[in-house]
Order: structure tokens, then C-alpha cells, then sequence
């Protein structure tokens, strides 16, 4: 379908200067949080082999497909790039399983992911990888944010995210609904179904949670510095295959930086690697989905030729073959 409109949302800007030196100031609060939600998770693996119930390992491995889905489903391809649309019940889905997650509400995750696309390294791109691997995985959310972030945030276009009734109920409720459904009740459902221990449930949700934050946050750091760059050889993200498979189909970022609103985050959809756009089009299958925006084939390769670093893995040149 064409994206007529689309691709000037997150035109980047490019008047802005680089990144330049600044003095952080360390939010310790942060700090202290995710040290304990990572040592929590290390003795939570360490109860994975010593003695977990297999079924409270299962269980928190299904919650972390639906969180990762609410993520990459709801919060990136729907409701920060509009690469389709999506019927009422599908968004409240959506919404209930990106609460699983828990990455903050769904509003503030879309704001900060579509300033990241229109300021791309630059000071108001909020974790931007000019700033070294470790700032742009976890570092930024352990300082205050760059003035010029916040300045160019306010001229943001967020009015389609408040004129949702799906997300302004998320974020209205954050802490006792997503709390509850991210930390209580994966907590109480092994103790209560199969009898697992508090220690164990507990442990192995902070796993489960700890894991899903670093899956996500691998987008900006690993897939910013690791592989090619087949369209935009200028542009610091990556085609990077791991992060596909972490991150359930999430990767192929640097054909995600040229065009965010190809509903597949991908060229070719890529489903093989891609569990995100399988899901999306399952639901296109039942009518929920609708309005599936892609970039033709030979689009993307005219821009690969123009820009990219040569690169062609997933053999689009000969996708343009075969269609002609």
C-alpha cells in the first residue's frame, strides 16, 4: 500500500549539530533499580537450573513473547510509526501485553523512540550511539536527559498518542496496572496453580522482565554498531541478525531508519526471522489489522544502489529479477 504522508513524520533532521561533550547528571535511583532488578535476575537464572518447576520457566517464557509482541507490535509498529492500523480490540491487546513489559507507559517509550528517529545521533536523540554502546543500551536511562532533547520534544507531534482512549488509560493507571500485571500476578499465578515458592515465582519474573528490557535496548546499542548497512551506509544503524532473533524480528534497522513506516521492519518481511510481522499479518487475516503499509521491491533497492554500503543479504536484487 502506498505511505503517502507518512514519510515526512520522521524526516530527520539535519541542521542540528553532533552530539557534543556534556557532564552527566546521574539519576541514582535508577542506578540502585536496575542493579537490583539485574542481580535479582542472575539468581532467578541460577534458579532455572537448581530448582524452578518447569512449568513456571514456561510460563514466564510465554510472557515474554507477549511482551516482547506488546513492544514491537504495539508501541513501534503501530503506535510510533502508524505503519498500520489497528482495530479496538486489537489495541487493547496490544496495550495489555505491552504493560507486560512494562518499559514505561506505551505513550512515553512512542515519544522517546520517534524522537530517536528524527533526531538520529544527534544531542536530541535520546540515546544516541555517538555517545558510546553502553549510553545508548542502558546509560541514558541513568541520567538526566540532554537539554536539547527536551526542547525538541516539545515540538514533537504526539497528538494521535493522547487522542487514543486505549494508551490514555495506560498511562492514567501505569503503576497499579502495569505493576500488577508485569510483577504481581506473574508472581502469584505458579504459587497459587502449581505451588512453586515466593522465592522462585518472585525471581523469575525479575529474570523474565530483566531479559525483555535488555532484548529491547539491543536495538539501540548492538544494532546501531554491529553489521552493514545495505541502504544508508551514512546512518549508524545496522542490519544485524542477532538482534532479528532477540528481539523477534527487530533487526533489519537499517532498512528500519529509511523507511520506519514499512509495517514488516524489514525488506521482504524477512519472516523467517521476523515473528513480529507474522503476527501482524495473522491478525490482517482475521480484519483487525488493516492498512498495512510497504515499500515496493524495487524502491528499496533503487535506494540501496543510490546509498547503501553494497551489501545485499537477503538477495533483493534478485526479488527484482524474479518480479520482472
Amino acid at each position: 500500500m502506498s505511505w503517502n504522508g507518512i514519510e515526512e513524520m520522521y524526516e530527520p533532521i539535519t541542521h542540528l549539530k553532533p552530539v557534543t561533550p556534556r557532564k552527566y547528571e546521574i539519576v541514582y535511583k535508577n542506578i540502585i533499580t536496575f542493579a537490583y532488578a539485574h542481580a535479582a535476575a542472575l539468581y532467578g537464572l541460577y534458579l532455572c537450573f537448581t530448582s524452578a518447576m518447569w512449568s513456571t520457566i514456561f510460563f514466564n517464557y510465554v510472557l515474554l513473547v507477549l511482551a516482547g509482541l506488546g513492544v514491537t507490535v504495539g508501541a513501534h509498529r503501530l503506535w510510533s510509526h502508524r505503519a498500520f492500523k489497528a482495530r479496538t480490540p486489537l489495541q487493547i491487546i496490544l496495550m495489555v501485553m505491552n504493560s507486560i513489559a512494562f518499559q514505561d507507559s506505551a505513550i512515553t517509550w512512542i515519544r522517546n523512540h520517534r524522537m530517536h528517529h528524527k533526531y538520529t545521533d544527534t544531542d536530541a536523540d535520546p540515546h544516541t550511539t555517538r555517545r558510546g554502546y553502553f549510553f545508548a543500551h542502558v546509560g541514558w536511562l541513568l541520567v538526566r536527559k540532554h537539554p536539547e532533547v527536551l526542547k525538541q520534544g516539545k515540538s514533537l507531534d504526539m497528538s494521535d498518542v493522547h487522542a487514543n482512549p486505549v494508551l490514555r488509560f495506560q498511562k492514567k493507571y501505569a503503576i497499579p496496572f502495569m505493576g500488577s500485571i508485569c510483577f504481581l500476578v506473574p508472581t502469584i499465578i505458579p504459587i497459587y496453580f502449581w505451588g512453586e515458592t515466593l522465592n522462585t515465582a518472585w525471581h523469575l519474573v525479575m529474570l523474565r522482565y530483566v531479559f525483555a528490557v535488555n532484548n529491547s535496548l539491543m536495538v539501540n546499542s548492538v544494532a546501531h554498531n554491529f553489521g552493514s548497512r545495505p541502504y544508508d551506509k551514512s546512518i549508524s544503524s545496522t542490519q544485524n541478525v542477532f538482534t532479528s532473533f532477540a528481539t523477534l524480528g527487530e533487526g533489519f534497522h537499517n532498512y528500519h531508519h529509511v523507511y520506519p513506516w514499512d509495517y514488516r521492519s524489514a525488506e521482504l518481511g524477512n519472516n523467517w526471522l521476523n515473528f513480529t510481522t507474522l503476527f501482524i499479518d495473522f491478525f490482517a487475516w482475521v480484519g483487525w489489522a488493516y492498512d498495512l503499509k510497504t515499500v515496493p521491491v524495487e524502491v528499496a533497492k533503487a535506494r540501496a544502489l543510490r546509498t547503501g554500503d553494497g551489501t545485499d543479504e537477503w538477495a533483493i536484487d534478485n526479488k527484482v529479477k524474479d518480479d520482472n
